[in-house]
């Protein structure tokens, strides 16, 4: 499939162009094809299990903090869906239902499918041990320069912490 990205005067139109190029990486990659393991005994509301979870994935990475924000924000979004060669992305209650009858083996299968996905694109596990890691886990909310790199403003829910405390 190519995929080309322009701008255009259409009413509709994609919002999530990201995520239509990840999803035609992923795909030309097989990035998500181990979620096929995981399986189910029948197609339900047209889409297998595998396909239900694929779309839980593009669902966290368009932004829906929850399924039942499926139907609005990832569902209408048919340009999307046909990067997946789908005519539209599966209903929010079908893919609730997938998930609530998630069973221990298919818990099991998915577990499995993920390790390998994350095996295969860690870039810890190729990390240089020679070397040294950084991580940066800065949770205080100390307030950082103009000119520090990727500083945004940001809201600290909670205690507040003064530049003083140590």
């Amino acid at each position: 499939m190519r995929l080309e990205f322009d701008t255009t005067d259409a009413l509709t139109n994609t919002q999530f162009a990201p995520v239509a190029a990840l999803m035609t990486y992923y795909a030309a990659q097989k990035v998500l094809e181990p979620l096929q393991s995981v399986t189910s005994g029948f197609p339900n509301g047209g889409f297998t299990l595998a396909e239900k979870l694929e779309q839980v994935v593009w669902s966290i990475l368009t932004g829906c903090q929850y399924i039942s924000v499926v139907n609005t924000k990832l569902r209408p979004d048919r340009l999307l869906a046909q990067v997946k060669c789908i005519d539209r992305f599966a209903e929010q209650s079908t893919l609730a239902i997938a998930l609530n009858e998630l069973t221990q083996m298919h818990l099991a299968q998915l577990e499995a499918a993920v390790q390998h996905i994350s095996h295969r694109c860690s870039r810890t596990l190729q990390h240089d041990w020679r070397g040294f890691l950084l991580l940066d886990f800065d949770l205080s909310g100390l307030p950082c320069g103009k000119q520090a790199e990727g500083s945004t403003k940001g809201y600290f829910s909670g205690k507040k912490t003064s530049p003083d405390d140590n």
